[in-house]
């Protein structure tokens, strides 16, 4: 099983120094990779969804994207994943040319996870539909495919229109698309579509439950379970071993762990935090 870091977006600050220095650190105390997850724009409480709004206006966060070309020259060594990147509020071509080089960067060690979002302020700040998100997403997905492996693409379909157009330079190989979600559709559209899964909650059931309906959908899909990624998030709390070891014999093969949330600001804080996590897992 993988151990990588998430990457403190709200909580690091501006400093591009302070970003460099986590990601090092990352890679000194022994670490896999980074996952970040994204917002664009913040909004005011007003704008937000009455019964889930766990980001708003105030907290910062570093566009993913530019933050990996970044983060690819200054730790090379580092894989990287988004985990999520919100794909239905942004255009199509754009997010394939843009991971096409970030696979291109960082010697094919990119994972593009994508989720549908639940900010219906930010997407309409971005000119998208809120209310049609998940089909855009399950159409992006087949194009950013074509996109990444076919030397031309014509492509016709709801959201979407490419005709005689391809990506150069295309990237090293495939990349790996994985999926967020925790409600059924999500979880149908996570074994039918992904390479991989970031699992958030499992359904009422409990997670035996849940991975056993996994492993049934994506044998209906016709796609190997043997081959399908997960990688589930850690806080870093009292208890966080055993969490790292339950997700293990549930199969995991990536966990990330958070240093968000328990009251550190700043790089030095959060460096210091994955010392600890690293002298731990070496000391185990």
């Amino acid at each position: 099983m993988k151990v990588g870091l998430l990457f403190p977006q709200t909580e690091i600050g501006p400093d591009p120094a302070g970003l460099r220095d986590f990601a090092r650190a990352a890679v000194d105390n022994g670490f896999d990779h980074l996952v970040s997850y994204e917002h664009v724009l913040g909004a005011v409480p007003e704008r937000l969804p009455a019964n889930y709004a766990p980001f708003g206006l105030e907290d910062a966060f570093h566009e993913v994207l530019t933050l990996y070309a970044f983060l690819a020259g200054v730790a090379p060594e580092l894989d990287l994943a988004t985990g999520v990147l919100v794909l239905p509020q942004r255009q199509t071509p754009l997010v394939a040319k843009q991971a096409a080089q970030l696979s291109l960067l960082t010697g094919g060690r990119f994972r593009m996870g994508v989720g549908l979002g639940w900010n219906f302020a930010e997407f309409e700040g971005m000119g998208v539909d809120f209310a049609s998100r998940a089909r855009r997403m399950e159409e992006q997905i087949g194009l950013l495919r074509q996109l990444w492996t076919e030397s031309v693409v014509d492509f016709q379909g709801q959201f979407d229109q490419i005709r005689g157009c391809g990506l150069r330079p295309l990237p090293t190989g495939p990349i790996p698309v994985w999926i967020g979600g925790s409600a059924e559709p999500a979880l149908r559209r996570v074994a039918r579509l992904g390479d991989g899964w970031f699992p958030l909650r499992p359904l009422e059931e409990g997670w035996p439950y849940t991975l056993e309906r996994m492993k049934e959908w994506r044998e209906q899909a016709g796609r190997p379970w043997e081959s399908f990624g997960m990688e589930a998030r850690v806080n870093w709390k009292p208890g966080w071993r055993e969490e790292m070891e339950q997700w293990q014999e549930r199969g995991a093969s990536h966990v990330y762990i958070s240093t968000m949330g328990g009251g550190l600001e700043g790089p030095a804080a959060h460096i210091e935090a994955i010392g600890k996590i690293g002298r731990a897992l070496t000391e185990a």
